[in-house]
């Protein structure tokens, strides 16, 4: 995997004080996405050992209540590994604190795998199950410039959601974290 960016004080990408990762690559290409530098696979910054410790340690300061990973697209091939070893980590150290994800796919489809954009094998699929599992928020759907608005929370276009990843599995519905 390789990685565009980390913030280490991160007040923008989801509720509370939060450090983000931004990682590298997406097929998606949105018109007028935010963040067309972590388009490229090949582009960013190698995620090594010495870079996730890196990460690992701004977790773990007392005010940060929340990591946020997004991108790019964390839930691209490329990516997949690393991202659900990463989240499996945060999850046993820290448990504590919140994980959101943000991803262009759809709540129903990573749960379902009904219908996947940039592909179909199962064990994608089921690594892409796994990291929404572990995660407590998904800001889902890809951003549709038509439908920018910017007086939402968390979000850049009217069809993407805030959805509470552990109530919707739970219930079985989408449970929305907020509107």
């Amino acid at each position: 995997m390789r990685f565009a960016s980390m913030r280490n004080l991160d007040i923008s990408n989801g509720e509370g004080v939060g450090v983000s990762l931004f990682v590298q690559g997406c097929d998606r290409h949105c018109f007028n996405c935010f963040n067309p530098d972590t388009w490229d696979f090949n582009g960013g910054k190698e995620w090594t050992e010495e870079t996730k410790n890196k990460f690992i340690k701004l977790i773990d300061r007392p005010y940060i209540n929340r990591i946020s990973v997004l991108g790019g697209e964390p839930l691209a091939k490329q990516n997949l590994d690393e991202v659900l070893s990463l989240i499996k980590e945060i999850r046993i150290s820290f448990p504590e604190k919140t994980i959101w994800l943000y991803t262009g796919y759809k709540f129903e489809d990573l749960i379902n795998g009904i219908h996947y954009p940039l592909d179909s094998e199962w064990e994608d699929k089921v690594l892409r199950q796994s990291i929404v599992k572990l995660c407590d928020v998904l800001v889902d759907g890809e951003y549709i410039d038509e439908q920018r608005d910017i007086t939402l929370k968390w979000r850049g276009s009217s069809n993407q959601r805030v959805i509470d990843a552990k109530q919707s599995l739970a219930q079985n519905k989408i449970v929305l974290y907020c509107d």
